[in-house]
């Protein structure tokens, strides 16, 4: 299991995040399976994207290597890892990262991902083509922030409300979904903003979409002079 921690989880603080992860272990161990929480970081974006399309783009980018966030690929790879020492395919993490690794770097895990697309009735040229098959909002503009300086913080959860604004998720049930819409290039914390550098780019259906998505990101990203201690993406463990 992955217990997000922080300000874009459910779990605020690391103590609660930790609370909750070893009640959700003890259950499903109490069932009869066993079962490991990771405790991962969520006080920033995890990725370069937020939206629905923009985030199967950017696991598809992952998968094939054309680029892997470091914060994404640390807990992509702790529980692959995991995956694989419960499955009982490897001893302990050590033994098991060689093939996580292997699986990304061969292409396998790329290639596994395109055939359960075409088993699910999608694409058979999704993985080479992804863009053309991925909706696209028709205003895509970048966001600076109000002076240049540093990220020193973010309120992860608002940043998420900005991609709602936005109609990538649901505010009511009744909600249609867009999938286009979201950010791309989210600045991390402890990154340099600046006229060359924005915050994020906007993907909208229109013009007051883009403005109010604008307003919202400027008031949920803090940026100061500093960088902030870096957060590891991956917190503990819990069995």
């Amino acid at each position: 299991m992955d217990v997000k921690v922080g300000s874009g989880a459910f779990a605020g603080s690391l103590e609660s995040a930790q609370a909750l992860a070893e009640s959700l272990v003890t259950v499903a161990g109490d069932a009869g399976l066993r079962t490991v929480a990771w405790l991962t970081d969520m006080n920033q974006v995890l990725g370069h994207d937020v939206g629905n399309a923009l985030e199967v783009h950017e696991a598809v980018d992952f998968l094939v290597g054309r680029r892997r966030e470091a914060r994404l690929h640390a807990v992509t790879s702790a529980l692959a890892r995991e995956m694989l020492v419960l499955g009982g395919r490897a001893a302990d993490h050590a033994e098991a990262a060689g093939p996580v690794e292997r699986a990304l770097e061969s292409g396998a895990a790329a290639e596994r991902f395109a055939r359960m697309i075409a088993e699910l009735g999608g694409p058979a040229d999704f993985m080479e083509r992804p863009a053309e098959h991925l909706a696209a909002a028709p205003v895509v503009r970048a966001v600076a922030p109000e002076r240049a300086g540093v990220v020193a913080g973010m309120d992860c959860r608002a940043v998420g409300l900005v991609v709602t604004g936005l109609g990538g998720n649901r505010a009511k049930e009744s909600d249609v979904i867009d999938p286009a819409v979201g950010l791309s290039e989210v600045a991390p914390v402890g990154a340099d903003v600046g006229p060359e550098r924005p915050l994020a780019i906007v993907h909208a259906r229109d013009e007051a979409g883009f403005e109010a998505a604008q307003r919202a990101l400027r008031a949920a990203v803090r940026v100061g002079d500093e960088a902030p201690e870096e957060r590891p993406a991956v917190a503990g463990r819990i069995e």
